[in-house]
């Protein structure tokens, strides 16, 4: 196995009088007593942010905002940095991922149990359609990760309280639904589409779903609460955080076991469910990034 350099967005050093100074006066203090020192560049967000995708040419970048506040869902252009559009949404949740052409962005309506698809016109998010996958709130379905087959127009959507994963014909809005274990949370496609990944938040599983047969094939035993998927550009290594054991599990796609196990808590003693809750595999592959608490001394 290619060795990686792993890295926990996380700063323990000396620094100098000016970093120092710095990190304290843009130091914000968290209800947990904990206290995050930006480093860098920041774009102000919405309440409770959950997801970022990124568009194919990476000229585009979207946010979903989740929280108990005014929920949104913003377009930044990542290279100018700047906002180009923030539209307003009853409910939201994770789910958030662009069309391969890049003229539609379609989003998890949360306990409204359906998909918005926004157009993308002139910078703007246009809402046009919503792909309904039954009634809303009390009936229980909240759609959660997203995955798109462009070529076969076929969207893939898990759900965390009917524990479901639809298949969707993009072009009937017609779909299948299939059932999980318990609660999913991401679902992601390999290169040749002829998998889909999913994280079973409720099972401690990473589930291999083939997409041709239309059957879960494999179930791989994973950490605490698997969330956020990664893959490397063959899709021969899947890397998985888990967020209520401070671990990542990196698996062998080609024998569909766990060949390693990253230890991500911040200190011997961290409680559980204090870290791992994303990733990112640098465009070499050679270091996987985790978000983390930055801590100044």
């Amino acid at each position: 196995m290619q060795k990686l350099l792993f890295i926990v967005v996380v700063f323990i050093g000396v620094q100098s009088f000016t970093e120092k100074s710095f990190a304290q006066s843009n130091r914000v203090t968290l209800p947990t007593g904990w206290s995050l020192s930006p480093v860098g560049r920041s774009l102000p967000l919405g309440d409770l942010p959950l997801n970022i995708a990124v568009s194919r040419s990476k000229k585009l970048m979207a946010v979903t905002n989740n929280g108990q506040g005014v929920q949104s869902i913003q377009l930044i252009d990542p290279v100018s940095e700047k906002l180009l559009d923030s539209v307003v949404i009853p409910k939201s949740w994770y789910g958030l991922t662009f069309s391969a052409d890049e003229k539609h962005l379609y989003v998890s309506a949360g306990n409204d149990n359906w998909i918005n698809d926004y157009a993308i016109e002139q910078n703007k998010l246009i809402l046009k359609d919503s792909i309904v996958l039954g009634k809303k709130w009390p009936n229980k379905i909240s759609p959660t990760g997203i995955a798109i087959d462009d070529a076969q127009k076929i969207m893939y959507i898990v759900t965390k309280d009917n524990n479901s994963l639809y298949i969707v014909d993009m072009a009937t809005k017609n779909f299948t639904k299939y059932a999980l274990g318990a609660e999913a949370y991401a679902c992601v496609l390999s290169p040749d589409k002829k998998q889909l990944y999913i994280s079973c938040w409720g099972c401690d599983k990473l589930y291999v779903f083939d997409t041709e047969k239309k059957n879960i094939s494999v179930e791989i035993p994973v950490g605490d609460n698997p969330n956020e998927i990664c893959l490397n550009k063959k899709g021969n290594l899947a890397f998985v955080a888990n967020s209520n054991d401070n671990s990542v599990s990196i698996i062998d796609l080609k024998t569909n076991k766990v060949i390693e196990v990253l230890n991500a808590a911040l200190f011997p003693d961290a409680p559980n469910g204090s870290s791992t809750n994303g990733l990112a595999l640098s465009a070499d592959e050679k270091t996987l990034s985790l978000p983390m608490p930055i801590i100044t001394v």
